[in-house]
């Protein structure tokens, strides 16, 4: 098979499958935040790439900070810059769906176009800000090396770090939006915006706090993408298009869609970049998601609401 035995070509695949379990956590990271603001609020947000870049700047920030003058804390600092990232990307969030998303609901083309302009102002603030070049942060001694089951696969730490991050984060979403009073709240928005104000829920609060939450997810996502990756201006935007991929692809509002679409999405790439190029790799992905698609365009797992 190519010219690979069948021990060199089951390393390959577990080689190649590591490989996308990291690409796969980033994508399910950022996926969650824009499956919460799109799937829930229908608010098409081209600037949820760019909320990913300010948690990896945030992070970058922290570690440059950490290494010049608390040096002796860089074994721990990532785990703090985390949660400053999710902090910072979902008060900017909140800022940016006060100031401009709220007057845009139900104007799905408007959103469009204000959230891609957003994402533009942004791109040119990183650029004033950390300079045009990309940068990466210092990555503690534990996020370094890899484990080796075998003589022929090596798993990197970094990688296996993220995956539970990940799922740290996935089971936390999950517990707000299908176990919390909170969660409870955006479903009865989601399915009857009306009948939910007419109840005493505050919608509006709901709209924004949502959208927060959504930014606040990208922003870990970009701490997580530092450990696989270095930061620029545009980084944020080489990944929109295929996290709505991923969020179509499962179906708009659905979790375990989501997730499922991620995880497709992330290994189909991963294990055809080593046997082609990376291009050719990403067009035959797409053309299989169309292809499905044209089949079942409501996606993997189709939500169910009312409007």
């Amino acid at each position: 098979m190519g010219g690979y035995t069948y021990s060199e070509l089951g390393s390959i695949l577990a080689m190649q499958g590591f490989a996308g379990i990291s690409l796969f956590s980033v994508l399910l990271l950022m996926a969650l935040g824009l499956a919460i603001i799109f799937g829930q609020m229908g608010v098409i947000n081209m600037a949820h790439g760019e909320f990913m870049a300010v948690g990896a700047y945030t992070t970058y920030f922290i570690s440059t900070l950490t290494e010049a003058y608390f040096p002796e804390l860089m074994s721990y600092y990532f785990v703090f810059a985390i949660l400053v990232a999710f902090v910072m990307a979902g008060a900017l969030g909140y800022f940016a769906e006060f100031i401009l998303i709220r007057h845009l609901y139900k104007r799905p083309l408007d959103t469009l176009l204000a959230t891609w302009g957003l994402s533009l102002i942004m791109q040119q603030a990183f650029r004033s800000i950390f300079g045009a070049r990309e940068v990466s942060p210092a990555l503690p001694d534990w996020l370094m090396g890899s484990y080796q089951p075998t003589d022929t696969i090596d798993i990197p730490l970094n990688g296996m770090f993220v995956l539970g991050l990940t799922t740290l984060v996935t089971l936390g979403v999950f517990y707000l939006l299908f176990k919390s009073s909170w969660g409870l709240r955006v479903r009865a928005t989601t399915q009857n915006r009306v009948m939910s104000g007419a109840v005493g829920i505050n919608t509006k609060k709901i709209d924004r706090y949502t959208f927060a939450l959504g930014c606040g997810i990208a922003g870990i996502a970009g701490a997580a993408f530092t450990t696989i990756a270095s930061t620029g201006p545009t980084t944020g935007s080489l990944y929109i298009v295929d996290t709505f991929m991923v969020v179509v692809f499962g179906g708009a509002g659905s979790l375990v869609g989501t997730i499922s679409s991620a995880f497709s999405i992330a290994q189909a790439q991963s294990i055809l970049e080593f046997f082609i190029s990376g291009s050719m790799a990403k067009v035959y992905t797409l053309l299989a998601l169309v292809l499905i698609l044209m089949f079942k365009p409501e996606g993997l797992f189709a939500s169910k609401v009312r409007r």
